[in-house]
């Protein structure tokens, strides 16, 4: 093991990077609207805007379009609809969307399409109008199978609405169909958890994600916790929900592929793989974020503001990435890069940091690296090598925060 301070040869490190011409890209777009908010929901959302989609849909086209100059990857591999809520658009606004993508790009004829859905807007008419379009992968926001819960969390559906929506997207022609579920709420009790998970496991979908609630500033379950109005949420209790719903689901032939994630037929969502893997992305839409050719970026909140501003007539060449939309940007160090791949990494449970693969990306071995650090967590416990990978421990995934913050 190396104990020299290792440097980093930023000006190749980032020849070698954007080199690889082969590498795929994906893209997120935003759907910033909501017809109503959630009372734990922190994103970038707004209601009462419905009248504004049209000429969102015509911005986001020239976001497209003018993000695709210079763009230096061959190939977009995944796209991803996330809001907000966008099953608010109508069938042929998804068209064009993804019509101009293919027009911009080269879309994969593999290509992984998802959609975020709330299950009050689904129809057979609509969900099959969604796969025509080219959509081929759809995820639900189930949240809960509690009632109680669901209008705790200000949702607009029933555990009834989230049956009929899986029964109807099978039909419309969806084979890959995900749930998320929400656990650790304030008042959740481990049997409404229960509750849920068998009866999301009834529905027999390919995927689950599964989110433990956190307190965002800002929100109304933020403020009633802050204000006693309701308890805070349990840790333990959290801790023990995440148990069950782990045992069940392998139990059920679920592989837990990344903490938060679970497949079945080898069904990962390939989109957040590009996340995991911290591999390049766009993103469009008000206050999306992105990461390609070594910038992070985000683009303007507001809705009106960022329509008038893709849809201005704007000639002014940006360096891709960027777009006129984007107002904030950061190349990243190549340290920087690094932590964010670690960490990323060790998040996906049997595939973690590949060795040679790290090499090949950064021009430095990792044990050379962070030797000392490593060589700690395998000591403890919460690391484990095998073969040419290192990965997290059971205990390490409990513990998995403070081998992030060691690698940050």
């Amino acid at each position: 093991m190396n104990s020299q301070p290792i440097i980093l040869d930023t000006y190749q490190y980032r020849n070698q990077s954007m080199a690889r011409e082969c590498q795929t890209l994906s893209i997120y777009i935003h759907i910033p609207f909501c017809t109503s908010k959630c009372t734990y929901c922190a994103f970038n959302t707004y209601t009462k805007m419905e009248n504004l989609i049209p000429a969102f849909v015509d911005a986001l086209n020239r976001e497209i379009a003018y993000v695709a100059r210079n763009n230096p990857y061959k190939t977009v591999g995944t796209v991803f609809f996330g809001g907000g809520t966008p099953t608010l658009l109508s069938t042929a606004q998804f068209e064009s969307i993804l019509s101009g993508i293919r027009q911009h790009f080269t879309l994969s004829p593999s290509a992984e399409i998802t959609t975020e859905a709330n299950p009050n807007d689904l129809s057979i008419e609509y969900l099959s109008g969604l796969r025509r379009a080219g959509i081929n992968r759809i995820s639900i926001g189930m949240q809960s199978a509690n009632d109680e819960e669901l209008r705790l969390f200000a949702r607009r559906h029933d555990r009834h609405t989230v049956i009929a929506a899986v029964k109807m997207a099978r039909l419309a022609g969806f084979d890959n169909i995900n749930l998320d579920l929400i656990y650790g709420a304030p008042r959740q009790t481990m049997a409404t958890w229960q509750d849920t998970v068998q009866t999301a496991l009834a529905m027999d979908v390919q995927h689950f994600s599964l989110y433990a609630l956190g307190l965002e500033a800002g929100t109304p379950m933020d403020d009633w916790v802050n204000s006693g109005q309701m308890p805070e949420p349990d840790d333990d209790l959290a801790a023990d929900m995440y148990d069950y719903a782990t045992e069940q689901l392998a139990q059920a032939g679920y592989q837990q592929y990344e903490i938060s994630n679970w497949c079945r037929d080898d069904l990962m969502c390939c989109h957040n793989l590009q996340y995991w893997r911290n591999e390049p992305y766009i993103g469009v839409g008000p206050g999306a974020h992105g990461f390609a050719a070594g910038v992070r970026y985000a683009v303007m909140r507001a809705p009106a503001k960022y329509i008038s501003t893709m849809l201005a007539d704007d000639n002014a060449t940006l360096d891709f990435p960027l777009t006129p939309a984007v107002d904030e940007a950061n190349q990243l160090s190549v340290m920087d890069e690094i932590g964010e791949t670690l960490i990323m990494s060790f998040r996906l449970l049997d595939e973690g940091v590949h060795l040679p693969s790290f090499q090949k990306r950064f021009g430095v071995d990792l044990m050379d690296l962070h030797g000392e650090k490593m060589a700690k967590f395998l000591k403890d416990g919460l690391l484990i090598r095998q073969d040419e990978r290192i990965k997290l421990t059971e205990n390490g995934r409990l513990l998995s925060n403070i081998i992030f913050r060691e690698l940050i």
